[in-house]
């Protein structure tokens, strides 16, 4: 292959953060941005290149953070702007990139755009947002329905029309198509960008055009997959959302996106991508120098990461990529935890480093949620400590949301562990964490956290994975195998991702040094592997 280009964000280790669950500096239980720089150095010590932070601009929270009423300012329950500035300085000194979340599909029904908007038919940001008039019989204007239960559309008195929102009603969608918006949502990327955060990460990427001439969304066909974006208790599922999202004029405007932030150098755009098939969305959304930089699907985070699960998603990356790039994803703040959605069977232990050895061997990047290189499981929380309204309407088949939202453990043997000093914090602090913080899996060489460090420092040092081709193997059972080609040198990735024990034929076993570092649960003979379950192999060409 011929070698690729370098830019610091190929092959790169991102760490999300979710602010209000990361750490508490002012002791009112909800984490804080001083509480993000109080901990830079564990970042460090990971060995992340970048960080990327999930909104903590001023919102009435209705969605936490996802619902903005003001893009260029600090909610207050976070910090200052200042606060910001601090965090990002500290971070850059550490060599760590810092990546914020902007939400430009939509925004809080309390921005002053919105309240302008919906004040009369007439005003001058009267069509910022998706209006449309009822049916004659008063019924919304087609039968597109919202992540959050229900249509989505809500009738305002008055204007007399409905108004689009795919999440909370509370989140009107803005109207990406006129041009005033648009070069206003670019206007609040440029404060960020000239302050110097080093990319954004874009919200729902998929929703931010819509069918112009609002056309129903047909039913899903039976033999259509459900969408990994979606649980199954979810009616959205019930439709192919071929209207209400992911329209064809997307790729227009996410090349006109990537224009605009190209007038900022070393840059880049990492885009959540999801829908009916968002393994294949996330791929037709990048492209080396016209469409966004990476894109993450929903194809691991949503599963439960059985052998399919990951030949699927996988497989679907590398028919579409061409020459784009991918950011992996095995978690993040909306699903429940990875290792809660592996075989129970196993230990967590086990069940994490096979999570982690697979993201960081697929082509690509991996944003890794904060609290998985601890291994940390899905927290089970009374309906009552519920307080996410999506976990709160799908209860109780899904609980994704807030479980996996829990405060980070960093002390064990002092109050909250160490998260806050409150006595009461936004979401309790799971009991299961507790033994599972940082200041203890620091000091025990075979944690999971010192098993994240030593492979993230492996990889930095390594082009074949950072920057090489993939190729899937024929496999038999649960075996996952694939190989890693750079510059004429080979890795070989296998994975046992079943419950029992497995053996994998070494057909080239002469050509690869078998990295015993890199390895774990697994013996090696001369033309064989015997990987235990969630065991997995790497060895490198001779």
């Amino acid at each position: 292959m011929s070698k690729v280009n370098k830019e610091w964000w190929r092959g790169a280790v991102l760490y999300q953060i979710y602010p209000r669950s990361f750490a508490d500096t002012n002791a009112d239980g909800i984490g804080d941005l001083p509480g993000i720089t109080s901990h830079l150095d564990h970042l460090a010590n990971l060995g992340v290149d970048a960080v990327w932070i999930s909104p903590f601009f001023k919102s009435p929270m209705k969605d936490f953070g996802y619902d903005v009423s003001d893009y260029c300012d600090v909610d207050p329950v976070f910090g200052s702007l200042d606060d910001f500035i601090h965090l990002l300085d500290e971070a850059h000194k550490r060599n760590i990139k810092v990546v914020i979340d902007q939400v430009w599909s939509h925004t809080s029904e309390e921005h002053v755009w919105f309240k302008k908007s919906r004040s009369d038919r007439t005003n001058e940001k009267a069509d910022w947002y998706v209006w449309a008039d009822p049916k004659p019989d008063g019924t919304p204007p087609n039968n597109w329905l919202s992540y959050f239960g229900g249509p989505a559309w809500t009738f305002d008195t008055r204007r007399q029309q409905y108004y689009l929102h795919h999440f909370l009603k509370e989140q009107p969608a803005l109207n990406l198509r006129n041009p005033e918006v648009l070069d206003r949502i670019k206007k609040t990327g440029a404060f960020w960008l000239d302050m110097g955060v080093d990319g954004f990460r874009l919200d729902v990427a998929h929703t931010y055009y819509y069918d112009p001439e609002l056309r129903d969304n047909p039913v899903r066909p039976d033999n259509q997959p459900w969408a990994t974006d979606l649980p199954p208790n979810n009616p959205m599922g019930y439709q192919k959302r071929i209207h209400s999202m992911n329209n064809d004029d997307n790729l227009k405007l996410i090349e006109e996106l990537r224009a605009f932030i190209n007038e900022w150098p070393d840059k880049f755009l990492l885009a959540e991508a999801g829908g009916d098939d968002s393994e294949t969305v996330a791929a037709e959304y990048t492209q080396t120098g016209k469409r966004f930089h990476m894109a993450y699907s929903f194809g691991l985070v949503g599963t439960e990461m059985t052998k399919p699960d990951i030949v699927r998603a996988v497989s679907k990356i590398e028919d579409v990529l061409k020459d784009g790039w991918v950011c992996w994803a095995t978690g993040n703040h909306d699903f429940k935890r990875v290792v809660s959605r592996l075989y129970d069977e196993i230990s967590y232990e086990d069940r994490a480093r096979f999570s982690m050895a697979l993201g960081l061997t697929l082509r690509g990047n991996l944003c890794i949620y904060q609290g998985e290189e601890l291994g940390l499981p899905q927290a089970e929380l009374r309906f009552e400590d519920l307080v996410d309204p999506y976990d709160i309407a799908m209860y109780p088949d899904h609980a994704g949301r807030d479980g996996c939202r829990t405060p980070m453990p960093w002390t064990h043997n002092i109050p909250n562990a160490g998260f806050s000093t409150n006595y009461k914090t936004w979401l309790p602090l799971a009991e299961a964490h507790v033994p599972m913080s940082v200041d203890l899996q620091e000091s025990d060489e075979t944690s999971v956290l010192n098993a994240y460090k030593n492979m993230i420092a492996w990889r930095k040092e390594n082009e074949i994975i950072k920057y090489g081709d993939f190729h899937l193997l024929d496999t038999e059972g649960d075996m996952i195998a694939y190989k890693r080609m750079y510059d004429g040198q080979e890795i070989l990735c296998v994975l046992n991702a079943g419950i029992e024990t497995a053996e994998y034929k070494l057909t080239e076993a002469s050509e690869f040094n078998f990295l015993e570092n890199m390895s774990y649960h697994v013996e090696y003979e001369s033309d064989r592997l015997v990987l235990q379950p969630f065991g997995y192999a790497i060895l490198q060409t001779a």
